[in-house]
């Protein structure tokens, strides 16, 4: 009888974590969405003191912008000019809308500086992810542990996220378009001495099937979110090489499933660890494979708190260390410890703050993480990591971009800062091979491993 019982609690236990969670909205909450809410939940009102605007729509491209050249997108803002700076000699007069990372950066390099300008909120969404991001305020769940959706369409899934996890979950439906493409995604490190080097070079082709515009049904567990395809052409080291990743909704059962070629070996094998707190390919030590963009990947090895709301500088609007003209990549990363902050915009945005602790049972070089995450482009943002003695270790910054040409954006270049080093690293650069260009979506057969060979000998 005592063994029945322990078997009855032991199911009733796995039901419960394996069960639909409630939809995070409530009628109050949807009920706003079109007057104080945007339909992702963002606030549609700016702050009372007039320093984060109210939503007004995605930005005009300026007159020097020139369709035909759609990569190079020069900075809409190019005639503002700072409001102020933060450096370490005023940096307390900020510390309440600084991250600890920033804050910990601004102290160990005196020659870093923040150039802080009008905030502008520039997000653009096609018309069927914002009617999705409606319906998944009522209907989008969560399962197995906070790691499968249940019942949501291809719009943000959490409009008013209410846990760190549904945060977590609009970050990775973030959306920037349904497929595009560079010829020139580039990689590099620059030593704690300022010695640049170029990690990798290459073509590099992001899908995501979920965001067909001609879809109208929820999304299945099965279903890959992202497919990415690399093809490397520099340095001598890495040119023919090629990478294939495919990130499934059901981070349980089907997780990641990546595949590379290696022309020195002639064959194509599976690799399950480019992932989590791997090194990362073109990171040059100086990052892991997960905090790419600041988070990438599946979400199993933490346990994700929501610690609320806040004001804080980030970067954004970041089309001037993206413009070859403006700040090509040997004066980018010119500077020894941290991008030239003459080529780097900050503005005051409101952001989730989530805190990341690593599972019992779990192992992650980074233990702890703090994220934060942009209310209007949710895979935009900050992310602060911690070693195992509690100390900051790494910090990673998004630098993003609003497409001129199309509904969408360019969130996933960034850069990693390696606080015990002073060593970073900045990947997915396209600045000077033609930027990043919406394209037409490719067969699925360009995304398996059978087609990674050929024409991949050197």
């Amino acid at each position: 009888m005592k063994r029945h019982v322990h078997t009855l609690l032991a199911a009733a236990f796995a039901a419960a974590f394996s069960a639909p969670l409630l939809a995070a909205a409530t009628p109050e909450e949807l009920k706003s969405i079109g007057t104080t809410h945007l339909p992702w939940g963002a606030e549609k009102a700016g702050n009372k003191e007039g320093t984060i605007p109210a939503y007004a729509g995605p930005v005009a491209p300026p007159a020097s912008y020139d369709p035909k050249t759609p990569g190079i997108r020069p900075d809409p803002f190019a005639d503002e000019k700072p409001l102020f700076s933060i450096d370490a000699s005023n940096m307390e007069q900020y510390a309440d809308k600084l991250a600890d990372g920033t804050k910990e950066m601004l102290k160990k390099y005196p020659h870093y500086r923040l150039d802080v300008y009008p905030s502008h909120r520039t997000a653009s969404y096609p018309q069927l992810f914002l009617d999705n991001a409606v319906k998944n305020a009522s209907e989008c769940k969560l399962s197995e542990n906070e790691l499968l959706l249940v019942g949501c369409y291809a719009g943000t899934p959490f409009p008013f996220p209410k846990s760190g996890s549904e945060v977590m979950w609009n970050r990775i439906f973030k959306f920037d378009q349904h497929a595009f493409k560079t010829d020139g995604m580039g990689g590099s490190i620059v030593d704690s001495q300022g010695n640049r080097t170029v990690t990798g070079v290459g073509a590099m082709f992001i899908q995501y099937p979920i965001f067909d515009p001609k879809r109208s049904t929820p999304i299945g567990p099965d279903e890959a979110y992202e497919r990415m395809r690399i093809e490397y052409t520099d340095p001598a080291r890495k040119a023919g090489e090629k990478l294939i990743i495919h990130d499934s909704v059901d981070m349980v059962k089907i997780g990641r499933k990546a595949w590379q070629y290696l022309p020195g070996q002639r064959r194509v094998k599976l690799s399950p660890d480019i992932a989590y707190d791997t090194p990362s390919p073109t990171g040059g030590g100086a990052s892991v494979v997960d905090e790419s963009a600041v988070f990438y990947g599946a979400l199993d090895r933490y346990n994700y708190k929501l610690l609320g709301k806040k004001e804080l500088y980030i970067p954004y609007n970041t089309y001037k260390v993206r413009d070859p003209n403006a700040c090509p990549d040997t004066v980018a990363e010119s500077t020894k410890n941290v991008l030239n902050p003459d080529c780097v915009r900050w503005e005051l945005h409101r952001v989730w703050v989530v805190e990341a602790t690593v599972k019992e049972g779990k192992r992650h070089v980074y233990p702890r993480r703090v994220m934060y995450w942009d209310e209007d482009l949710p895979g935009v943002g900050i992310g602060d990591a911690y070693d195992s003695g509690g100390r900051l270790y790494r910090v990673t910054h998004t630098l993003p971009i609003t497409f001129y040409e199309n509904t969408g954006h360019m969130t996933d270049e960034w850069v990693t800062y390696d606080l015990a080093t002073g060593a970073y690293t900045r990947q997915q650069n396209s600045t000077m091979k033609g930027g990043w260009v919406v394209t037409d979506p490719k067969p699925d057969s360009f995304f398996n491993a059978e087609t990674m060979a050929g024409g991949g000998i050197r």
